[in-house]
C-alpha cells in the first residue's frame, strides 16, 4: 500500500510522464557487442512512451495514483490542453484512438492493483504490466466496436483496419515497452525501499 502523500506525488508524476511520453517515440538499439563494428544504431518501435508511463506509475504509485493521473490526463486533453497525440478538445472523442486513451484509467488501475498484491518480484511486475496493457487494448477495441455499432464509425477506416492499426500493429512495440517498464519498476522499487 502506498501512503496518501506518495499517491498524490505519483499522480502528478504520472500525469507529467504521460504527457511527455505522448510526444517521444520509443526506440531500441542494436546489441552492445556489435557497437564496435556498426556503431550505436537506434531503431524506432513505431509507438510512443505513453503506455510505458501509464504502466510505470501503476507499478510505482499504485492503483489510485495510476488511475488519478490518467483521469487528470483525459480531463486536461478534453478541456483545453493539446496533450493528446493529435491535439485535444472534445472533438477528440471522435478519434479512433480515443478508446485507448480511455483504457489508460483501467490499465493503470489494474497494473497498480496487481503490482502491490505480492512482494517485489520481476515476474509479478511483468504480469501486472501485461494485464494493464491488455486492459488498455481491450478498452480501445471495445470503443472502436461501440462506435461502429452505434453508426458513428470512422469513415476513413473499416473496423478491421482500425483494430489492426491501433492494436495489432502497435502490440510488438508495446510489449517491448512493457518488458522495459517491468525491469525499470523492479529496480526502482528496490531503490525506493518498497
Amino acid at each position: 500500500m502506498v501512503a496518501v502523500p506518495r499517491q498524490i506525488l505519483w499522480s502528478l508524476v504520472g500525469l507529467l510522464l504521460t504527457i511527455g511520453g505522448t510526444f517521444i517515440e520509443a526506440h531500441f538499439t542494436n546489441a552492445p557487442w556489435s557497437w564496435n563494428q556498426y556503431g550505436i544504431q537506434a531503431t524506432p518501435l513505431g509507438v510512443t512512451y505513453q503506455i510505458g508511463a501509464v504502466l510505470l506509475v501503476g507499478c510505482l504509485g499504485g492503483k489510485t495514483a495510476g488511475a488519478l493521473s490518467q483521469i487528470a490526463y483525459i480531463v486536461l486533453g478534453l478541456t483545453w490542453l493539446p496533450v493528446f497525440y493529435q491535439g485535444g478538445g472534445l472533438n477528440y472523442l471522435n478519434q479512433p484512438n480515443f478508446g485507448y486513451i480511455l483504457g489508460f484509467v483501467p490499465g493503470a488501475w489494474i497494473c497498480g492493483f496487481l503490482a502491490f498484491k505480492t512482494s517485489n518480484k520481476l515476474e509479478s511486475l511483468a504480469f501486472s504490466c501485461l494485464c494493464g496493457l491488455l486492459a488498455i487494448h481491450s478498452t480501445g477495441v471495445g470503443y472502436l466496436i461501440l462506435k461502429y455499432i452505434i453508426g458513428a464509425g470512422f469513415t476513413q477506416l473499416t473496423l478491421l483496419e482500425a483494430v489492426l492499426r491501433y492494436s495489432v500493429y502497435s502490440l510488438p512495440g508495446h510489449l517491448i515497452i512493457t518488458c522495459a517498464v517491468a525491469v525499470l519498476s523492479y529496480c526502482l522499487r528496490f531503490v525506493m525501499l518498497y
